[in-house]
């Protein structure tokens, strides 16, 4: 069996001042919304020193750049939360985000319940997202099976 990859993109294209509005593809097809932090231009060519002389904590979108995804971590904050049960608790983490711990994909509708973390959903409601729930069960879904084959998953934010 081969590997494969699963090829995740977020862009930003809606940028506030609370808050940033992106669009997830996967594979080069339009999945879903995202909702992150306020985007503060950080990327992932600059030091550790630099992100942390521009990130404010709790409130900062991580750098743009290429991240691999880890299926295997339970996440202790979300692990007994409705949404994260089915998967053991398990959420997608993000590997080596410089100046950054523990970013995740998960459940969220408004900017005030992440820490640099990324939302799924559909943006209709202005700063934030609906249908996250069902979002990030059918994106589980993609990832697990992109898991269980052995492919890698990579997401690239732009």
């Amino acid at each position: 069996m081969t590997m494969g990859t699963l090829n995740i993109k977020v862009t930003r294209p809606y940028k506030k001042d609370k808050y940033t509005i992106g669009k997830m593809y996967l594979d080069g097809k339009y999945f879903c919304d995202t909702l992150e932090d306020k985007d503060r231009g950080l990327t992932s060519d600059m030091t550790v020193s630099e992100i942390k002389q521009i990130k404010v904590k709790h409130e900062t979108a991580i750098p743009t750049g290429v991240y691999e995804i880890d299926m295997d971590t339970v996440s202790p904050k979300f692990q007994n939360r409705s949404w994260a049960i089915p998967y053991r608790g398990k959420v997608p983490r993000l590997v080596d985000v410089k100046g950054f711990t523990g970013v995740l994909i998960h459940v969220a509708n408004k900017p005030e319940e992440l820490s640099g973390c990324i939302a799924v959903g559909e943006n209709k409601i202005v700063g934030g997202l609906s249908e996250s729930t069902i979002t990030f069960h059918k994106l589980m879904c993609k990832l697990i099976d992109a898991h269980q084959a052995g492919d890698k998953i990579i997401l690239t934010i732009e």
